[in-house]
């Protein structure tokens, strides 16, 4: 059975914040309701800033978008996604902000891929990741992620 959006992604890791200290602090922001909620182990978050810090922001996948993400073995515990809307963006790379970072967590390398394409097809448009990062609630910023037709 195919993987959805609403399996993938719980209204409360859902967070709208006006701005973070920098980059890490965004990454903190960002990952922390999967630690809260027991998807994640805390070390995930060092993880993910230790890989950007060795490759660069290999999450930032298209202007204003951040994908965070580290390997399954860098502390996932099960599968989930977290929505952090940045009002005044992050600078992962200078001058790109970035004003929406999902957050993936994922305990394998595919059992995922279904939500996955339903992203990629969300954020293929530019005019979605402005939808979203214009979103006046976390609750219409959920619903954005829910109501999106599957891939």
């Amino acid at each position: 059975m195919a993987l959805t959006m609403s399996d993938m992604l719980k209204r409360e890791n859902v967070q709208i914040v006006d701005s973070c200290k920098d980059w890490e602090d965004s990454v903190h922001v960002a990952v922390q309701p999967l630690v809260d909620g027991g998807y994640v182990k805390p070390e995930y978050i060092d993880g993910i800033i230790q890989n950007a810090k060795e490759l660069g922001p290999y999450f930032v996948l298209v202007p204003d978008l951040a994908l965070l993400h580290a390997r399954p073995e860098q502390g996932a515990i099960k599968k989930q996604l977290a929505v952090t809307v940045v009002r005044k963006g992050v600078e992962f790379k200078k001058g790109e902000p970035c004003r929406v970072l999902v957050t993936l967590a994922a305990e394998d390398s595919d059992s995922h891929i279904d939500v996955m394409r339903i992203l990629a097809s969300m954020f293929a448009d530019p005019a979605n990741i402005e939808k979203v990062a214009t979103a006046e609630t976390a609750d219409d910023v959920y619903s954005l992620f829910v109501n999106f037709p599957a891939a």
